[in-house]
C-alpha cells in the first residue's frame, strides 16, 4: 500500500457515522435504508471454537468472552481492498480495537501497531499462519476471520463486531462534511505529492488536504509524537464538525455524509448500524480517548523490523478492557483519567 492512513482518522469516521445515525434514529426507515446499504462479510465464519493462547506451542482455549454486560468491542481494520474475501497481497495497515463502555458514555480507541510481533494462528485453509509474524500478516493470510483470531489471541478480548475501511473513499467522507478546520502549529511542506505547503495558523482542510497533513512526521523534532497529536486534533475537528455545524439537522448534508461512509466500509453480518448508533448517539469528541497498544520499542526478528509488545502493560490494558475498567487503569497508570499515551515507535 502506498499510503498508510492514520488509525485515529478511521476511528473518527466510525465514531461520527454512529453518532450521526443515532441522531436521526427517529427517521427509522431512513436509518434502516442506510443499514441495508452496507456491504457485509462473514467475519467470524472461519473462527474456530478454540484459539491459541498466543504461543506456537500453547494449547487451544475458548474464545474470550465479554464479561461485562452492554460493553462492546469493535475491531476496525483499514485496507486498500474493498473485497474482504480476496485479501491475497493486501495487508491491513490500520488495526484498532474500539471499546465502548457499559454505560455507552465513553469510548476508547486502541491502536495496535501494524508491525507488532505476535503469534498468528493457522489460516482456515492450513496454508499460512501457526507462526510468529507481524500482526497485519493475519489479514493477508486469512482475511477478516484470521485477523479476528489473531487480535483475540493477542489481547484476550472478545471481538463483538468488525468494521473494514476502504481507504479509497475516505477523503469523500471528509468532503461530505464540508471539510474541517484545524490550526497548523508550524509551517511544513508535505513529503507526499503534490507536496502541499501547510502554513502556520488556522486553515480549512479538504478531505485530501487533511489526510495529507495528519500523515506528516519527518518534519517534526519528535516525529511520531507530533503526528499523534495532529491525528487527535483531526479526530476532534471531524467529530465536532458533524455534531455542531448542522450536519445532523441538514437532510442533504447528512444523507451525503452517510452515503459516503456506507460506500467506504464493510461490516460483519450481525452489525446493526441503527442499534449501535442509538447506543453511542450521546458521544462527542471529549468522550473518546485515543490510546496505543503498549510497546517495548522496536527490534529485529530475522530481517524484519518489528514492534515488540510490552507484556506487563499489554496484559494490564487489555485486562481493563475485558473488565470494562479502562478509566481506572488510566488513572492508575498516569495519575489522570485522560493521559497522553505515547504512540509506539514507527518502523516506516
Amino acid at each position: 500500500m502506498g499510503r498508510r492512513w492514520p488509525r485515529v482518522v478511521i476511528g473518527a469516521a466510525v465514531a461520527v457515522v454512529l453518532v450521526a445515525v443515532g441522531g436521526v434514529a427517529a427517521a427509522w426507515m431512513y436509518g434502516r435504508s442506510v443499514n441495508a446499504g452496507l456491504t457485509r462479510t462473514n467475519a467470524f465464519s472461519a473462527v474456530p471454537n478454540g484459539l491459541s493462547n498466543g504461543s506456537p506451542s500453547g494449547l487451544p482455549s475458548p474464545r474470550p468472552i465479554m464479561t461485562v454486560a452492554n460493553a462492546m468491542n469493535i475491531l476496525v481494520l483499514g485496507s486498500d481492498s474493498r473485497n474482504p474475501d480476496n485479501t491475497a497481497g493486501t495487508r491491513s495497515d490500520t488495526m484498532m480495537l474500539l471499546h465502548l463502555d457499559a454505560n455507552h458514555r465513553h469510548a476508547y480507541v486502541i491502536s495496535i501497531p501494524r508491525d507488532t510481533w505476535v503469534y498468528v494462528p493457522a489460516s482456515s485453509d492450513g496454508r499460512n499462519g501457526n507462526t510468529m509474524a507481524k500482526i497485519n500478516a493475519a489479514y493477508t493470510w486469512g482475511g477478516t476471520p484470521l485477523a479476528v483470531q489473531t487480535v483475540e489471541a493477542f489481547t484476550g478480548v472478545h471481538v463483538d463486531h468488525v468494521v473494514l475501511i476502504d481507504f479509497a473513499g475516505f477523503q469523500q467522507v471528509v468532503d461530505a462534511l464540508g471539510g474541517v478546520d484545524m490550526t497548523v502549529d508550524q509551517t511544513i511542506t508535505s513529503i507526499f505529492a503534490p507536496h502541499r505547503t501547510f502554513a502556520q495558523g488556522q486553515r480549512h482542510f479538504t478531505g485530501a488536504e487533511a489526510l495529507d497533513y495528519v500523515r506528516q512526521r519527518y518534519q517534526f523534532a519528535d516525529g511520531d509524537f507530533t503526528r499523534e497529536r495532529h491525528q487527535q486534533q483531526f479526530l476532534k475537528a471531524l467529530l465536532d464538525k458533524a455534531t455542531t455545524m448542522g450536519t445532523l439537522s441538514d437532510v442533504g448534508k447528512l444523507n451525503g455524509f452517510l452515503r459516503a461512509v456506507t460506500k467506504s466500509i464493510t461490516v460483519d453480518e450481525n452489525f446493526d448500524l441503527v442499534d449501535v448508533a442509538m447506543q453511542v448517539r450521546h458521544l462527542r469528541s471529549a468522550d473518546i480517548t485515543s490510546l496505543s497498544s503498549p510497546s517495548a520499542g522496536t527490534g529485529w526478528e530475522g530481517d524484519q523490523s518489528v514492534v515488540h509488545a510490552d507484556p506487563v502493560r499489554t496484559q494490564a490494558l487489555y485486562g481493563a478492557v475485558r473488565t470494562d475498567t479502562v478509566a481506572q487503569w488510566l488513572t492508575t497508570t498516569s495519575g489522570s483519567p485522560s493521559p497522553s499515551v505515547s504512540p509506539a515507535p514507527s518502523t516506516g
